[in-house]
């Protein structure tokens, strides 16, 4: 069993795994990638932690009132009941102490928390982000409609316990929705942002930009993926999926030209200023569906040598994999938060030209059953 114990760990949904040695935890993960992976002859063993506790930088927290008392938690998995959570087994520390002053001062500003039937209340959730290298901490209060009645001294209170908030910001969501940020976000202390480091490159963090919640892990998940991609410093490079850029521009250095392609328009915003902020001059970036963009440059004879692909857990779509294969890069690395999508995604690869080489679990998310898993492709001669 492991050292730590959670009490709230069967309600909260959030970790599955925190009554099994992390030994056995990492085995079973290694046993599943081999078991939707049963013909690549070389699956390198799962890249665990040292320490698999207290690695998540992005923390959310609902708020409500239970037995007279606010609190703050997650909600019971397929339900709206929240769960109280006074300390997290995989939330940086920081966070949790942050959590318990907001508690704190919404009694002694006298803050309600919201409450969605009735639409009374105010503070609905916090989004907390901390920058794992440089210590730096964006805060989020997240509110309904009614009025944020001495806000000013409130963030004030709030910056007086935690003066290592850097940036402050107020956003207003009174929808009945599952979404956490609302679409009205004002920057109420610091810049709106903050910055972490990866490999050695600065990236700006923003309330709705993605960024590894677990960095260090991050960071051996890059190596290994541009180690398989094999680089000589020649190669054209496709990121899709790019976001923010993270990977694409990690590689940047190691290719002759970085193409990041991703659909949203603010993470591609973000993948540009880091690129400038990190003076790296063969990327750009483009907004644009990843297939619609690969068919276009297969059609103009334009053929990347290499595609580094993130989708998102549903894996990619029909039209993607089409024109991934009609391009014909030579090889393909395939980054995964859901084994079970890639293997599908692979097992039409490999119909279409592809064999994967090699596989190479990482655990990002200890405690937890997800898995992140990195394969390489190459096309078949």
């Amino acid at each position: 069993m492991n050292k730590l114990f959670c009490p709230v760990a069967a309600r909260c949904g959030g970790c599955q795994y925190t009554q099994i040695p992390y030994r056995e935890q990492l085995a079973q993960k290694q046993a599943k990638i081999e078991s939707l992976f049963p013909g690549v002859k070389e699956i390198s063993p799962i890249e665990g932690m040292a320490n698999p506790y207290y690695y998540r930088c992005k923390v959310q927290a609902a708020f409500g009132i239970q037995k007279g008392e606010i609190v703050s938690g997650t909600y019971e998995a397929g339900t709206h009941r929240l769960v109280p959570v006074k300390t997290c087994l995989l939330e940086q520390p920081a966070a949790d102490a942050i959590l318990h002053t907001i508690r704190r001062l919404m009694k002694e500003f006298k803050l309600r928390p919201y409450h969605e039937d009735s639409g009374r209340g105010l503070l609905r959730h916090v989004l907390i982000r901390c920058g794992y290298a440089t210590g730096q901490i964006l805060v989020v209060l997240v509110t309904g409609r009614e009025p944020f009645r001495g806000k000013q001294h409130f963030i004030r209170a709030l910056r007086l316990a935690h003066p290592e908030i850097t940036t402050v910001i107020h956003s207003i969501n009174d929808k009945k929705t599952s979404m956490v940020l609302g679409m009205q976000n004002k920057v109420i202390y610091g810049p709106g942002f903050i910055y972490d480091t990866l490999l050695g490159l600065s990236f700006r963090i923003s309330a709705q930009s993605f960024y590894q919640v677990n960095p260090p892990q991050a960071e051996k998940l890059y190596t290994f993926a541009l180690e398989m991609a094999n680089l000589s410093g020649q190669e054209s490079l496709l990121d899709a999926y790019c976001g923010t850029g993270t990977i694409g521009l990690i590689a940047a250095d190691r290719v002759k030209q970085v193409t990041g392609v991703e659909i949203n328009r603010e993470a591609v915003k973000d993948a540009v200023l880091n690129a400038k902020m990190n003076h790296i001059q063969n990327a750009r970036f483009v907004c644009q569906d990843a297939g619609q963009y690969l068919q276009k440059e297969a059609a103009r004879g334009r053929v990347p040598q290499v595609v580094i692909m993130d989708p998102p857990r549903s894996g990619s779509d029909k039209a993607f994999l089409q024109a991934l294969a009609a391009t014909g890069p030579r090889t393909i690395v395939y980054i995964s938060c859901n084994p079970v999508t890639q293997a599908r995604d692979a097992a039409y690869l490999t119909a279409h030209g592809y064999c994967i080489e090699k596989a190479q679990p990482v655990d990002l998310f200890p405690m937890t059953d997800h898995i992140e898993n990195i394969i390489v492709m190459n096309k078949k001669v």
